[in-house]
């Protein structure tokens, strides 16, 4: 790799440097609370519904209550789910703006770097 590559600025717009830090720490916040197939299986039930789930949640997965009730919290905390109080029980719905949002920041990382191996393979 040669030097005038690896100090070029990205062919995509990430802003200030403030911003692209505050973008990774977001984008990596994110992929923790994804990083366990548990919490992606959640995630998958929660888009494949139009309403939240209430007790369902724990009917569709090989583990406890306790341990759903941990992977719910760690993606609440990450934004990606909502929790709503219903009487004695939490329902849970995907955060499809958030998902979204996420989703788009994804493309904006991957587009830089496709560009990168672009520009590596000229």
């Amino acid at each position: 790799m040669n030097d005038d590559f690896a100090c070029r600025a990205p062919d995509v717009p990430l802003g200030t440097a403030a911003d692209a830090l505050e973008m990774a720490d977001e984008f990596a916040r994110v992929a923790k609370a994804l990083a366990h197939p548990i919490r992606v299986r959640i995630v998958g039930l929660l888009l494949a519904r139009e309403t939240c789930l209430c007790g369902q949640i724990v009917d569709e997965l090989p583990v406890s209550q306790a341990t759903v009730s941990q992977h719910l919290k760690v993606l609440r905390e990450a934004g990606l789910i909502r929790g709503e109080i219903d009487g004695p029980r939490v329902c849970y719905c995907a955060d499809r703006a958030a998902l979204e949002r996420h989703i788009g920041l994804m493309r904006v990382l991957w587009s830089a770097h496709l560009n990168d191996e672009l520009e590596v393979v000229r």
